[in-house]
């Protein structure tokens, strides 16, 4: 018996009738001829179970582990064994959205329990079910601005990560909403500039710490931006949650950013998870799925689908969002991670982040071959100006078993430092540093 019903001579006569095409190939004609093969591909013979599982080692064997002193938007912390067995499991690991969501009592509670997570970190009212990454999350943060206020120009800070701002530009564009660059002064958010241009906007974008690592003081920016009829998005990453104000204090409107520090691991760059929140007030205008709890018919606690947007599915051009999907298998990797490091943990970690981050400054500021870009304060990035070739360092670096800082410009190189890096491996960074010429 067939996994699937393959087609017959005879479907295919009929299917190539109707797409007035002679033959299979004809299918395919669109592609360039340098893109196609031209001769058969050769599959190699079935392998028995131990000379396969040789030849995966053999290709695993490839690849090169790396210390890391970089981040960006992606960090190398460690990823408990607790995460990566539960979220193993078949039920989680091959499930997808129940479409009967009440049967799926196991996957409501761990989506519930995630959105109460999200909310305590961030200070904020409600939670939806977890987005794709923390630059999605941080576009979708923007359509519910614009569904609000019904304005069509948005204020974003330059001092966000690049890319997530290319993201929001991308969002933009087929909405026509206009993205206005809020300068940089000193590597902060320009608050003045804000003041002086919030006026008819949508609201506001931040993010904290910055992409240069910069922990940020946004107080003030929420009542500048309210009284403009605005509203206030924060975009946080998830570990400088359990050490920093919280997007909720500073009176944030709405607080997205990325988790991938909190239990993902780095997999080649992905798949991350976003989260999104908000006060109760705009929880009609936030996009995905809202988990809930109440009681049964006896009167037993039960988990619930409290809301989605119908519009997403029936009425797409009127919608805030097409994001409808739960994929949260991700969210329930953060779940555990919070659940097992609990919150002195999770504290712990972070600080241990910070220190490693701020012993690696001192160290490279001592070989005397930087310079200081922005004296403010960091969290567990921040930036330097080398007065090397740091192309060629990069190579000796990588040479030497290290992914090293990211180039921004101008010899201007973004460092990270996460709990997994040693004492012994951040002075063997500074010693390479010692020899550039």
């Amino acid at each position: 018996m067939h996994k699937y019903l393959p087609h017959t001579a005879q479907d295919i006569e009929e299917m190539l009738k109707v797409t007035g095409a002679s033959s299979l190939d004809d299918l395919f004609s669109s592609i360039p001829k340098k893109l196609r093969l031209t001769k058969p591909y050769n599959i190699p013979s079935a392998l028995s179970d131990d000379n396969l599982t040789k030849h995966m080692k053999n290709l695993a064997g490839q690849n090169k582990e790396l210390v890391i002193f970089r981040g960006a938007g992606a960090y190398d912390h460690y990823t408990p064994s607790i995460v990566k067995a539960l979220i193993s499991r078949q039920e989680f690991l091959t499930s997808y959205t129940p479409y009967q969501p009440e049967v799926a009592q196991g996957t409501l509670q761990y989506i519930f329990e995630y959105q109460t997570m999200v909310c305590e970190l961030t200070g904020m009212e409600v939670s939806n079910a977890s987005m794709y990454d923390g630059a999605t999350a941080t576009a979708e943060a923007m359509f519910m601005a614009y569904a609000q206020t019904g304005l069509n120009q948005i204020l974003v800070s330059s001092t966000m990560n690049p890319r997530t701002i290319d993201v929001i530009k991308t969002y933009a564009r087929y909405r026509n909403i206009e993205v206005i660059l809020v300068p940089e002064k000193n590597g902060l958010t320009d608050l003045n500039w804000v003041k002086a241009n919030a006026s008819n906007k949508m609201g506001l974008i931040v993010q904290n710490p910055n992409y240069f690592g910069i922990i940020e003081n946004y107080d003030g920016f929420a009542s500048v931006i309210h009284d403009a009829g605005g509203l206030f998005i924060m975009n946080a990453e998830g570990q400088s949650l359990s050490l920093l104000k919280t997007p909720g204090e500073y009176d944030a409107d709405i607080a997205c950013g990325d988790l991938q520090s909190l239990g993902v691991p780095l997999s080649f760059g992905g798949a991350y998870i976003g989260y999104l929140a908000t006060k109760n007030k705009y929880v009609r205008k936030m996009p995905g799925r809202i988990c809930g709890l109440t009681t049964d018919v006896d009167g037993k606690r039960a988990f619930v689908l409290t809301l989605q947007a119908r519009e997403q599915h029936i009425r797409r051009a009127k919608a805030n969002s097409n994001i409808c999907s739960n994929q949260s298998l991700l969210a329930l990797a953060v779940t555990v991670y919070l659940s097992a490091m609990g919150k002195e943990g999770l504290v712990e970690v972070a600080n241990e982040s910070m220190k490693g981050a701020h012993y690696l400054y001192q160290k490279l500021i001592q070989t005397g071959k930087f310079e200081v870009v922005y004296d403010q304060p960091f969290f567990k990035e921040f930036v330097l100006k080398a007065k090397f070739d740091v192309e060629a360092f990069e190579k000796i670096l990588l040479s030497k078993g290290i992914l090293g800082p990211l180039h921004i410009k101008d010899n201007r190189l973004l460092f990270a430092v996460t709990e997994r890096r040693t004492i012994e491996e951040i002075d063997h960074l500074v010693e390479l540093v010692v020899n550039q010429q």
